[in-house]
């Protein structure tokens, strides 16, 4: 694949699911925790898991979007990563992740993808 340059950006859509699922089990887990504790006010935990995964979206959402990996002249590149497609021994999919392991067994995941498995069957066209 010589010349052309396939990019794959994060996705604010994916971003923003995967919080609200964390959210969910952070609240669960919260609320968990303070139920062990033979707490009164157990309900307390699912504003604290709430709020907590909030803070984290809100505060890690413009480093995380901007994240843009890319396929170009043989190598994948993303944010402090270089992978010959040559290194690559396997694409998964995982939610709206993308894993890739390379022959080393180094592993890299390509984030909050809109479509991952358009983005494995990317990757897998320029290995070929």
């Amino acid at each position: 694949m010589s010349g052309a340059t396939l990019r794959f950006p994060a996705d604010r859509g994916a971003y923003i699911r995967n919080h609200t699922w964390m959210a969910a089990i952070a609240m669960g887990g919260a609320m968990a925790v303070l139920w062990a504790m033979d707490n009164p006010y157990v309900w307390t935990g699912a504003p604290a898991g709430l709020a907590a995964i909030a803070l984290r979206g809100w505060y890690l959402a413009s480093e995380e979007l901007a994240v843009v990996w890319e396929i170009s002249d043989g190598i994948l590149s993303g944010p402090g990563h270089r992978v010959p497609l040559g290194q690559i021994e396997m694409v998964r999919t995982m939610g709206s992740y993308v894993q890739v392991i390379t022959r080393g067994g180094d592993k890299h995941l390509i984030k909050y993808q809109a479509d991952p498995a358009a983005t494995k069957a990317a990757i897998e066209r320029a290995m070929t």
